[in-house]
């Protein structure tokens, strides 16, 4: 997907919660209440989409004589086509097109439970409580799924929107304070170090199937078949939730084996040959309850999946903390060369006693591959921080007695004051340290060039964007030319002005921006075009790609400045109209059009917003080619103070065995942070302290409401 698709996407995206959320809001009804339901519409409008698509194609084969053209279709041509073969009342089409009227409740009921009847692997699984909805609200959530563009979104889309809608659901605590999610970062992140590909993929508290449906996007980008590659199970201790992550692998076009149990207790799951899933899976990754108590001692002990023993028993006979329960089942649910990649609380990493004593078994078998350690506010509904744990029982014996500690907490993208999470570049940056760290330099070269070319590409992107709809559009002459209308509008008041008085100032800091801008879009294009004349001659080696970094500075640096200065005119241009309309003549004068012109300072405004958006993306990504060569200059492994080090099993005894990065990578020295936006941080600081200051507001209202209950 293009990022022009993926921004259109996340404007979709946008615009459907925030219409799905107002209804939800109108109606009086909770998070909780409006999930399943919500999403189980999504999840029809995918499955409408999928089954015309697949029909049409089924159509097209007859028609090219690749199927007989009498043959009945059945279920299982949709089925081999990863499509549902849906029964007309479970259609889309049919239910927005039912009269007014009709008990819409009773008859998504109805197409809930066709398509149950036809899928096994679904059977139980949909949401059936849409009748206790009012009608109407029903009508609208139907049609905010029904636009033109929704009709002909493909899986990718959907999947894309499921997962958004989940995530807004989590962070608004909705299912058990949202625990069913996991942030994609981090399950992007560990589906990057373990890399997912082939065989038996497992998750012992899947959720909604997160693991899942991120392993699919990784073997769908490196030209895989997911369900010919791999099989999944997962299981989940919650009913509600195992509903979720059914309806999650269908709308992605996924199958799995999702059981209900509590893996505490239960192993439930046995592969196609009959063998256990405890032992065999190539891959196993998780995000389990943290810091859990109250685990029964008797039912766990001696269990085959615990081969360190257990972690500590209180005088009630349970055990006090269960994270190195899941730890060990993760380990001993791998195959002889498996991976496993897990998020863990940050206690777990350096817990004493009991704790200390499994993790010095672990730590001895040398299958401890990774720890990398994450700041705070990652989750929606938790601030604490947590680490990264990955094993590998297939290391190479060059590597047994190691461990790679990656301490990530400093490396973070804020998405609101309270959420932060990776960039997608963040994420291969971070995954290029683990390549180092097994030989795979090539795969990091690959990575800087791969920046360093998308850094060109945003480059020419401000010239010409062949993505745009209504066809080619130069956003820096497209600012330009609004720039030039602008000022065709005021151009004859403005030459009426004296060349001095009270006008004087302000026009003429417009007339220097416009100058210096006209001037510094010239001096970027002849850049631009100098250095994709370089880079054609540079070759992919690591030297020719650190060389052409520091030959990309000067355009950078251009690009840098140029956004300013276009951000300057459009500032000094605002400035110069608003003294304008406070003058009394303007309003007199038949020169001065004030809706023309606010209409074009608009215009130009927008166009400027779109300029500076890609001279940013040129820095952006030459600025993550360097944050790679300033700390890995020859393109392979070495130490870096505050960031990553090896550990081997004797450092690792000398520090009580303790598997906490922050112990052993140091402090990284300060850096100066070139885009570092000190208006935009003052902003960020006020809606802080007015978020603040309202929570306060509401905190006194509750106490004081206590209080008067109270009678006092």
């Amino acid at each position: 997907m293009t990022p022009h698709a993926l921004q259109d996407l996340s404007k979709l995206e946008d615009s459907l919660w925030e219409a799905a959320d107002q209804l939800r809001a109108n109606s009086k009804l909770t998070s909780s209440e409006y999930c399943m339901p919500i999403l189980g519409i999504i999840f029809l409008r995918h499955a409408t989409n999928r089954y015309n698509a697949v029909a049409a194609r089924i159509e097209e084969e007859k028609a090219e004589g690749k199927l007989p053209k009498k043959l009945p279709i059945t279920k299982a041509h949709f089925i081999s086509r990863r499509a549902l073969m849906l029964p007309p009342e479970a259609r889309y089409e049919t239910l927005i097109a039912l009269p007014k009227g009709t008990n819409l409740g009773t008859a998504l009921v109805e197409a809930m439970n066709a398509i149950e009847r036809d899928f096994e692997p679904l059977a139980g699984q949909l949401p059936k409580d849409f009748e206790k909805f009012d009608n109407d609200l029903l009508e609208s959530m139907l049609r905010i799924f029904d636009s033109e563009a929704l009709r002909k979104a493909s899986g990718d889309i959907f999947g894309r929107i499921y997962e958004y809608f989940l995530m807004k659901f989590a962070i608004q605590g909705a299912q058990d304070n949202g625990e069913f999610f996991t942030p994609p970062s981090l399950v992007q992140m560990i589906v990057n170090v373990i890399e997912p590909d082939h065989g038996v993929v497992a998750d012992l508290a899947c959720g909604s199937g997160g693991m899942f449906v991120q392993t699919s996007h990784f073997m769908e980008d490196h030209g895989q078949d997911t369900m010919k590659s791999v099989t999944f199970y997962g299981q989940e201790k919650t009913a509600t939730t195992i509903r979720l992550a059914k309806m999650n692998l269908a709308v992605h076009g996924l199958e799995g084996e999702i059981k209900e149990a509590n893996t505490f207790y239960q192993d439930e799951h046995r592969l196609s040959d009959g063998r256990p899933l405890w032992g065999n899976c190539d891959f196993m990754m998780a995000n389990p309850p943290f810091n859990v108590d109250m685990v029964d001692e008797g039912k766990v002990k001696g269990d085959r999946r615990l081969p360190f023993g257990l972690p500590g028993v209180n005088k009630s006979k349970t055990i006090s903390n269960a994270n190195y329960l899941w730890i060990s089942y993760f380990h001993s649910y791998l195959n002889a060369k498996g991976r496993a990649g897990f998020v863990m609380s940050s206690q777990a990493s350096s817990a004493g006693h009991g704790e200390a004593e499994v993790r010095q078994k672990l730590v001895a078998t040398g299958d401890v591959d990774v720890m990398m350690s994450i700041r705070s506010n990652f989750f929606y509904t938790r601030t604490v921080p947590c680490e990264l744990w990955f094993f590998d029982k297939g290391k190479p014996a060059a590597r047994k007695d190691s461990v790679l500690m990656l301490d990530a907490r400093n490396v973070y993208r804020k998405v609101t004051r309270k959420i932060f999470d990776f960039s997608a570049e963040q994420q291969q940056n971070l995954s290029s340290i683990v390549w180092l760290y097994r030989g795979q330099n090539e795969r990091f070269i690959e990575l800087v060039n791969q920046h360093v070319d998308r850094s060109l590409q945003a480059a020419h992107a401000c010239f010409l964007d062949e993505a745009a709809a209504d066809g080619p559009c130069e956003p820096l002459d497209a600012f330009r030319q609004a720039v030039k209308a602008l000022h065709e509008q005021m151009h004859g008041f403005l030459e009426t002005l004296p060349e001095k008085g009270e006008h004087a100032q302000p026009l003429g800091d417009y007339l220097e921006s416009k100058g210096n801008a006209e001037d510094g879009i010239e001096g970027f294009r002849l850049l631009k075009s100098d250095a994709q004349k370089r880079r054609n001659e540079c070759g992919n080696a690591w030297g020719d790609t650190k060389d052409f970094i520091e030959i990309l500075a000067p355009q950078v640096e251009r690009s840098r400045s140029l956004a300013s200065e276009l951000d300057a005119l459009c500032k000094h241009v605002s400035g110069l109209i608003s003294h304008v309309e406070a003058d009394s003549r303007s309003s007199e004068s038949d020169l001065w059009n004030s809706r023309e012109i606010k209409k074009a300072f608009k215009a130009a405004d927008a166009a400027r917003h779109q300029a500076v958006e890609n001279l940013k993306r040129v820095a952006y990504f030459h600025r993550q080619a360097l944050w790679l060569l300033h700390r890995f200059p020859e393109a392979s492994y070495v130490d870096v103070p505050g960031l990553c080090k090896i550990a081997s099993k004797a450092d690792i005894a000398a520090a009580d065995w303790s598997l906490t990065p922050g112990r052993y990578v140091g402090v990284a020295p300060a850096e100066v942070d070139e885009d570092f936006d000190f208006g935009q941080a003052m902003r960020d600081l006020h809606a802080e302290l007015k978020d603040l200051d309202r929570e306060a507001s509401e905190l006194a209202a509750k106490i004081q409401a206590n209080f008067e209950g109270l009678g006092i």
